[in-house]
């Protein structure tokens, strides 16, 4: 059992960064997780050791796998199994296992463009992303763009953006965030002045 107990005892840290860039409080967490705020602060702390039965619903709850939010000693095998996500017309496939960091992703968005109103949003991090199918959408600042199988965008998320598809097939890109890219905590609306 000694060679486990070091990763054991980084877990405390490791679901504390987690919960700090989802931006999650701890009463919030718990009214997600069903885990009581104590037994999240004694975790965090390294004051309770962690039980299956506790970091099954904190991996659903950060959307991470379980083996990379223990950081597990690797197995051997190379292999992502991607588990796509799918809100609001889009699926969202990930593509890296590694939480914070660069993150990569292929996404598909449905048939449009239907009467979706462009909503840009902006975030910390960076972007960077590459069409591979279809026609897609790209409101950034106070450009609206359309990129085409093969094109390829990269911009910093500070800037209010916003994706959409651009015509009624679906459209299918790479995306690749900057360390905190993941991460949406500021809703801005761009006005040209």
């Amino acid at each position: 059992m000694g060679e486990f107990d070091g990763v054991l005892d980084a877990v405390g840290s490791r679901l504390r960064e987690l919960r700090r860039r989802s931006g999650m409080t701890l009463t919030a967490l718990s009214q997600t997780t069903g885990i009581p705020i104590s037994t999240l602060s004694r975790l965090e702390t390294g004051h309770r050791k962690p039980s299956l039965e506790l970091l099954l619903p904190l991996a659903k709850a950060y959307q991470v796998p379980l083996d990379e939010l223990v950081n597990a000693p690797p197995s051997g095998d190379p292999r992502v199994y991607p588990r796509p996500i799918t809100r609001n017309g889009m699926t969202v496939i990930p593509l890296t296992r590694k939480p914070g960091g660069l993150q990569a992703f292929k996404q598909i968005l449905r048939p449009g463009p239907g009467n979706l109103e462009p909503d840009p949003r902006s975030h910390e991090g960076y972007h960077w992303l590459y069409v591979l199918n279809g026609r897609l959408r790209l409101i950034l600042g106070d450009q609206d763009l359309i990129l085409t199988a093969g094109e390829v965008a990269e911009f910093d998320t500070h800037l209010p953006h916003w994706f959409g598809n651009a015509e009624p097939e679906p459209v299918e890109y790479l995306s690749i965030l900057g360390p905190q890219g993941e991460r949406f905590h500021t809703r801005a609306r761009y006005r040209p002045t």
